[in-house]
């Protein structure tokens, strides 16, 4: 072949129309360029930003990323601390690697404002960015899930879901290889342990790393580590900051009075929030009756002064805005929206951002940048106090009725949600009817906004597969799953999605419902074999294959069973028996002949085509792959055209059919451009630059390979040959 024919060959068909191609176990998106937002305490707000879509084509200089809200202008003293931090900053010697600091103290101190305040500070030191980690958000049974984590901090640095690494071990590298040689701060707030710190340390000692803990992180070893302990306020700034909160010449015309009511709150910024609300709630009322009467209530009642202030703040809510915050310790997930809490209240979407509004004021809740809620712990306890009290005297019943509804709002949102990602597949559990009385369903406009959905309350999805699990309301739990699993094929949190599974198969087991238990066992297998656990992930495919010959024989119980077969196959697959991978692959295909189900049957054979690849058979691969193509062109399946297509390319340049393969693969990238899919225009590239050398032509190769490793590395992957540049 001439020397550029491959490259011209491609050049043309990159304006063509094409079926759409992607990894047949991942979902498609156009390129955009978003911000997912997420948030947990008083005063604080984090952003992880991407950089996709147009922007990344054109080489778009992107700004380092800042995780921080803007700074709080209520922020007082700690200059001791800031001070010390300072000192170490200067002292830190090059080769210890990053220097972290680690802010202790007990909840609600102000640990995360102040480091925030010293990032903010200290940015222009470290002009790489600043990023931000909350381990609390992904806690689950008090442990995390570093590979997760380190996923969070990845994205941070512009890494899109489908470009990080699956394993820790593999994510780890990815950290390391994004910023050595980087000035960056990371921020790890509420860490228990020095060990879930250890992995998330950048791979620069001109990197700066500030932990927040509630206690000592005694297991940093090897660090360069600062402890600085995080004190409350003194009455003096305590009392500084209550001026701050509220703009009342009472402060200064009752000084003692304030520092009763600063001394009071314990020092503690958290609770110095809500006081200061109250006060400016009574305007008429002189500071010094105020501090005496909630005195006398505490001295009458046995409790401590901050209780006090906290219980007349929810005293002086309207019963709607009382109702709400007795509730949201039942709010699923980190996030307070709308919608979930008139879902709560069983109220229209008015009435609950009315009740918000009014918490809001009232001190009890705090909005960030991007307009989000959070409720601080020390607040959630008081709100689940108040709830104890009420539903001993009041309403028992308030509690159940809240947790029902928003599960229920929860799983029909995640369905509809799942319905437009996926499109028609294989699911048992349905969508449940609308709560009624104007509680508002999300708005969804297609597949993208449904991903992005379901990606931004994935916490609080996972948060309800275990609230539906604890209440007995197993239909809810092992249905939530369904969806969960469609947004794990994209982003894959393998700790939750586990957790989540293992969930739902307990559920289906309890409620005894044959299709989900045989369907969860299966799901979860996937992510248990993609961490290596491949001893687990065989146990319940075979508990899953063993529970299938109790199904029927209509056509869909027979579909279910040729599925869970595929399953075994998969697993076989990874663990390198290609033979007996083939063999299920065989009698999957079988049964989807056997019912009707042509999709099925070319799907099976697609992948006998892969296997018989992997086996170095390639005529044997080339026949399967044609019969595939064929079928899916005649089904009009254009993904899966595409996909069938670029496999059976490479078949035909392994058997030395060079003329038939190239169309094929340049159909391929010009699909993946028209998509946007970067992922898949990288594994074309590598495809055509062996192509290219099939023809003799090495200057062709490698500038397809230099073109897949730019985009590699512009997106925040690792290239196959190690190189960034």
């Amino acid at each position: 072949m001439p020397s550029g024919f491959c490259r011209r060959a491609v050049m043309w068909c990159a304006g063509a129309y094409c079926c759409g191609m992607a990894e047949e176990t991942r979902n498609d998106f156009d390129g955009t360029a978003e911000v997912v937002v997420q948030a947990r305490h008083i005063g604080e707000l984090h952003q992880h930003q991407h950089l996709y879509g147009a922007e990344a084509r054109a080489g778009a200089a992107a700004p380092a990323p800042f995780q921080l809200p803007p700074a709080m202008r209520q922020f007082v003293n700690r200059r001791t601390e800031q001070e010390r931090i300072g000192l170490a900053v200067e002292d830190h010697a090059t080769g210890a690697g990053p220097l972290v600091v680690a802010l202790t103290g007990i909840g609600g101190v102000g640990k995360t404002a102040l480091g925030f305040h010293v990032a903010r500070g200290l940015a222009d030191r470290y002009p790489d960015g600043v990023l931000y980690v909350d381990l609390d958000d992904l806690r689950r049974d008090g442990t995390v899930e570093v590979a997760d984590a380190m996923g969070e901090l990845l994205s941070g640095l512009r890494v899109p879901p489908e470009w990080l690494e699956r394993s820790l071990a593999g994510r780890t590298k990815q950290w390391w290889t994004h910023t050595s040689g980087k000035r960056l701060v990371v921020v790890v707030d509420n860490a228990r342990f020095g060990s879930e710190v250890m992995p998330l340390l950048p791979g620069s000692d001109r990197s700066l790393v500030i932990v927040t803990s509630q206690g000592e992180l005694y297991d940093l070893d090897g660090t360069a580590a600062v402890e600085v302990p995080v004190h409350p306020l003194h009455v003096d700034d305590a009392a500084r900051l209550l001026r701050h909160l509220v703009d009342d010449p009472r402060l200064a015309g009752e000084p003692d009075a304030v520092a009763r009511l600063a001394e009071g709150c314990g020092g503690l910024p958290a609770a110095l929030q809500v006081a200061g609300q109250w006060v400016r709630k009574y305007r008429r009322r002189s500071l010094s009756r105020l501090v005496a009467e909630l005195t006398a209530e505490l001295h009458g009642k046995g409790i401590p002064m901050v209780e006090a202030v906290w219980d007349a703040a929810y005293e002086g809510l309207t019963p709607s805005a009382a109702r709400l915050y007795r509730l949201l310790p039942e709010l699923p997930g980190p996030r307070i929206e709308e919608a979930p809490c008139a879902a709560l209240l069983r109220c229209g979407p008015d009435d609950a951002a009315d009740a918000l509004e009014e918490l809001e004021s009232a001190g009890l809740l705090a909005v960030g940048g991007g307009d989000v809620r959070r409720m601080h712990d020390l607040l959630r306890g008081h709100a689940e106090r108040c709830a104890r009290r009420h539903f001993a005297a009041a309403d028992p019943e308030e509690r159940a009725e809240a947790r029902r509804a928003v599960l229920t709002w929860y799983r029909r949102q995640a369905a509809r949600a799942d319905l437009l990602a996926a499109g028609p597949r294989m699911r048992y559990g349905g969508v449940p009817e609308p709560l009624g009385e104007g509680v508002p369903d999300v708005r969804l406009a297609g597949k993208t906004d449904a991903m992005r959905w379901l990606e931004s309350q994935r916490l609080a999805l996972y948060d309800c597969v275990r609230l539906a699990f604890d209440l007995g309301r197993d239909e809810d739990a092992w249905a939530l799953c369904e969806p969960l699993w469609t947004h794990f094929l994209d982003h894959p949190h393998y700790a939750d999605v586990i957790d989540a599974f293992r969930t739902g198969v307990r559920a289906a087991d309890r409620a005894e419902v044959l299709p989900a238990m045989i369907r969860m066992r299966c799901q979860l297998a996937r992510p248990l074999w993609e961490q290596g656990l491949f001893d687990a992930a065989a146990e319940q495919l075979r508990q899953a294959l063993a529970a299938a010959e109790s199904l029927g024989d209509d056509p869909e119980d027979r579909r279910l069973k040729a599925s869970t077969v595929e399953f075994r196959g998969l697993l076989k697959g990874e663990t390198g028996d290609l033979t007996g991978a083939a063999e299920d692959f065989e009698a999957s295909r079988a049964i989807h002949l056997a019912i009707g189900n042509r999709y099925g049957a070319m799907l099976q054979t697609y992948l006998l085509g892969k296997n018989a690849l992997r086996r170095g058979a390639h005529e044997e691969a080339v026949a399967h792959l044609e019969q595939a193509h064929e079928g899916m062109v005649e089904l009009e399946r254009e993904r899966m055209t595409a996909r069938t297509g670029f496999e059976l390319g490479r078949a035909l340049r392994l058997t030395g059919r060079h003329e038939e393969a190239l169309p094929l693969a340049t159909a391929a990238l010009a699909s993946a451009r028209a998509r946007a899919s970067r992922t898949d225009e990288v594994r074309v590239l590598r495809e055509l630059a062996l192509v290219a050398e099939a023809y003799g032509d090495p200057s062709g190769a490698e500038e397809h390979r230099a073109e897949a490793r730019r985009i590699v590395v512009a997106h925040g992957g690792v290239p196959e040959d190690g190189q960034t540049s």
